[in-house]
């Protein structure tokens, strides 16, 4: 049985950034930390998404930015300015060995490529127990989703937000790489809510990605042929697709947070930071970092950490909806984007927005619909 200050179960975004934050925090030089995992990634497996306002932590390794955002539908056809905000996309290789490049330095950091099999609450410590060891902690970061106990209950719907993206190269100049294709909802819904990202890497280099919020996933030729078919409808015949990614994130409002306990607390999509309406984790993930590497330094029961704020109900109504009625996700969007700013829009998803503000949001948006699942709620 071997004890550490900290172990971090997962190397992936949330894992390593919360190693990332504690490696550059003198608070923690003295401490040991343990991470474990059973690969230590450093290829493209991901590719993040997320909007800022300044320059970030994340500026040397970014793979491209925009300005200029487009929203589509058969209701509406909007480019706008999202500054002083910037839509940014980094590749997980680049995150990754970014990372690796600061933890491998601190003596202090272990990683151990390992299984993990389960993990215990036991009186005043964790216990974490692998393929090959045991290992007690003060402070268990789990990122590793044990329980499917948010798919068998029934009081938080369950979302799925599943793609398949296509890195694509043309040989000619071709795509406007000051603009991001946020969501394109006027490809063919057939129930759901179905959109397409478009995002120009330079002129000849873009990444198409089939998404949709629903929750059964489609066998994988039908997201292709629909990558497929919106490429040759933009014109473009001759193209090479370079990576091919995909992907399922559960959105949902359930509890994950439950789970925590005096010595362990879950990150990452295994804690509820997915962003529940839209599937955002990246600048969740980025912001809670922040915020936990400071709570652990108060040294609190670790249940104390999560908050519930009226943002999550928000979540919880709009998931509600699209549980009932999947097709209208492209018109609740879309009310969104006719009345209100992609600026304004981008700060109600960050949550920094007022009340007041909210009212004025919601006023906008299928009143009639809300009330009654507010109602119903």
């Amino acid at each position: 049985m071997k004890q550490f200050d900290y172990i971090l179960l997962g190397s992936g975004a949330s894992g390593l950034l919360m190693a990332y934050r504690m490696a550059q925090d003198s608070f923690f030089d003295d401490k040991s930390i343990l991470i474990i995992d059973k690969e230590k990634k450093n290829s493209n497996d991901r590719t993040w998404c997320y909007w800022e306002k300044e320059n970030d932590d994340w500026q040397d390794i970014l793979t491209t930015s925009w300005k200029n955002i487009i929203f589509k539908s058969d209701e509406l056809n909007h480019q706008e300015t999202i500054l002083p905000f910037e839509y940014k996309m980094i590749r997980s290789a680049d995150f990754y060995t970014k990372i690796w490049s600061v933890l491998e330095k601190k003596q202090n950091v272990t990683f151990l490529l390992d299984e993990v099999k389960s993990i215990h609450q036991e009186a005043n410590q964790a216990k974490v127990i692998t393929t090959k060891n045991q290992f007690t902690t003060k402070v268990l970061l789990n990122s590793i989703l044990f329980t499917d106990d948010y798919k068998k209950q029934s009081q938080y719907p369950v979302l799925q937000q599943h793609f398949v993206g296509y890195f694509v190269k043309v040989k000619e100049a071709f795509f406007d790489d000051s603009t991001a294709t946020f969501m394109d909802f006027s490809i063919p819904q057939k129930g759901n809510t179905r959109f397409m990202y478009m995002l120009p890497i330079n002129k000849r280099e873009a990444l198409f990605e089939y998404t949709l919020f629903s929750e059964n996933l489609l066998p994988i030729e039908e997201y292709k042929n629909a990558i497929e078919t919106y490429i040759n409808e933009l014109g473009i015949s001759d193209y090479e697709i370079t990576e091919l990614e995909k992907g399922s994130i559960p959105m949902t409002s359930y509890k994950f947070w439950k789970h925590n306990s005096k010595n362990i607390i879950n990150i990452g999509t295994a804690g509820g930071w997915t962003k529940a309406s839209t599937g955002f984790t990246f600048k969740n993930t980025i912001r809670k970092t922040k915020f936990l590497t400071s709570f652990l330094k108060k040294e609190l029961p670790l249940t104390e950490f999560h908050k519930t704020n009226r943002f999550w109900f928000y979540d919880l109504l709009l998931l509600d909806i699209l549980k009932d009625k999947n097709e209208l996700g492209a018109s609740i969007f879309s009310s969104m984007f006719k009345k209100t700013s992609a600026k304004k829009i981008l700060q109600f998803l960050d949550e920094e927005t007022t009340f007041w503000e909210e009212l004025k949001l919601f006023y906008r948006m299928p009143k009639l619909l809300f009330i009654k699942y507010l109602v119903k709620r």
